[in-house]
């Protein structure tokens, strides 16, 4: 009888030790393909707000204008991908020894204000005899006719002259 109890004891020790029925986890894999699926989505979703412009698209050529430099020029505004009102710009105007270039990043910030960042070089024959006055940072530009027109805000250059420098949509 002792033997028997031992046994017992023993096979019950081992049934309570041993592996139960494996456990589902098929549950838990639909449940992550789930979230995963569910944060794919909301990527996606995410992905088109950020690339999509909030407000009107600039890219292209457009006409650059200074007030002190006959004729007008042209400024390239091209789109940078996967980001929302974000711009490279580059343009120049020339007449004879007067010039403007600007080259930088513009970011469209309202219907009336865009933030330039980068440099504008400039050199007016009538302003301390040609020298090239250079405007570096982060300028403004606004636009007071519904975005027809948008003109730097910075206005007087490094010789103390006012400069018009508009952009024209």
């Amino acid at each position: 009888m002792k033997n028997f109890l031992a046994a017992f004891a023993l096979s019950a020790f081992i049934v309570s030790c041993s592996k139960k029925e494996a456990t589902s986890t098929t549950g838990k894999t639909d449940s992550i393909k789930i979230i995963d699926s569910i944060n794919a989505a909301r990527t996606k979703i995410n992905d088109s707000i950020r690339s999509t412009n909030h407000f009107k698209d600039f890219s292209g050529p457009h006409k650059l204008t200074h007030n002190s430099i006959k004729g007008s020029g042209i400024i390239l505004f091209e789109k940078i991908d996967g980001e929302r009102d974000h711009y490279n710009i580059s343009g120049e105007l020339k007449s004879g020894k007067n010039f403007l270039e600007i080259k930088g990043f513009m970011a469209v910030v309202s219907d009336k204000h865009m933030n330039f960042t980068g440099t504008i070089s400039q050199s007016i024959s009538g302003n301390e005899n040609g020298k090239t006055d250079l405007r570096k940072g982060t300028k403004t530009f606004m636009s007071k006719d519904g975005g027809k027109t948008y003109r730097l805000q910075n206005m007087v250059n490094g010789s103390g002259f006012v400069d018009y420098i508009d952009i024209h949509f």
